[in-house]
């Protein structure tokens, strides 16, 4: 009897500790990874963000400068333009950013679309 309680409170304690632990790794964390590797050293939020103050002035208010906070952001549009590039920013090769982290990365960016549904 005494065996079955404490097998039965270790599992009860096993599931609690894996539920927490699958609660820590948010949606789109890998998305995310990507985004601050690749992305964010030009459009990020704070100054010196060339692209984010190319966004600022070219959109005037009407949309977001930071691309975190857009929500007319497709996945397909992110792939599009991280594998052609636009204006002055460089298109990545697949040897740069994999189709893989660009499918976490489209998914991340066009969170906020999908939650706004």
């Amino acid at each position: 009897m005494q065996r079955t309680v404490i097998a039965a409170a270790a599992l009860a304690f096993a599931a609690v500790w894996a539920a927490q632990a699958s609660a820590q790794v948010a949606p789109g964390s890998h998305g995310r990874e990507v985004f601050d590797k690749w992305c964010a050293p030009c459009h990020g939020a704070g100054p010196g963000k060339p692209a984010t103050a190319a966004l600022a002035f070219k959109y005037k208010g009407e949309k977001p400068a930071l691309l975190e906070e857009r929500t007319d952001l497709t996945p397909e549009i992110v792939k599009y333009m991280v594998r052609h590039g636009v204006y002055t920013m460089p298109a990545s090769r697949k040897t740069e950013i994999s189709d893989d982290d660009l499918d976490a990365l489209a998914a991340y960016l066009s969170k906020t679309k999908s939650a706004a549904r």
